[in-house]
């Protein structure tokens, strides 16, 4: 069985992506403890509004993409790590880009809130192809966030 590298729509995606047209927003599902501190994180810290909900889960609107957290007593037990740039990253992780001004500002919201770190805010190949801005937490589940932000989103993929 021959296995095609290259989604169908890869062609279409990238030039969605290169032409600034808006990408279709993605569905994640993730495990968290407490759906309160839940709440409080992504809709307090991030102003994620908040969508359908039921006792053991909820939907946020995580800038423009649907979170949906679902209340499982194993959530926070990840323990792999990789060496990046000096830092050790938690996998698995999911974030957002932002351009750079927003991730700027939330670096700083962030730090004036006191929020945990777990790689503090820093720019990565600076100068270079790919230049960002990036930083790492948990919110209260253990579930691991990475924000980068870019002057430019054309060079997301940079080499």
């Amino acid at each position: 069985m021959t296995v095609d590298s290259k989604p169908a729509n890869a062609d279409e995606n990238s030039e969605a992506a290169d032409s600034g047209e808006s990408l279709c927003p993605f569905h994640l599902a993730i495990p968290v403890s407490d759906l309160a501190r839940s709440r409080e994180f992504y809709g307090e810290f991030f102003g994620c509004p908040e969508g359908s909900s039921d006792t053991n889960w909820v939907d946020f609107n995580f800038f423009g993409h649907q979170l949906v957290c679902h209340v499982d007593d194993a959530a926070g037990e990840r323990s792999i790590e990789n060496p990046v740039d000096g830092h050790s990253v938690p996998i698995p992780h999911f974030g957002i880009i932002l351009d750079m001004k927003r991730w700027r500002e939330l670096a700083d919201r962030l730090t004036s809130l006191n929020v945990k770190f777990v790689i503090e805010p820093y720019i990565r190949f600076e100068g270079q192809p790919g230049e960002q801005g990036t930083m790492f937490l948990e919110d209260p589940s253990g579930n691991a966030l990475e924000f980068k932000g870019f002057h430019d989103r054309s060079s997301l993929f940079a080499k």
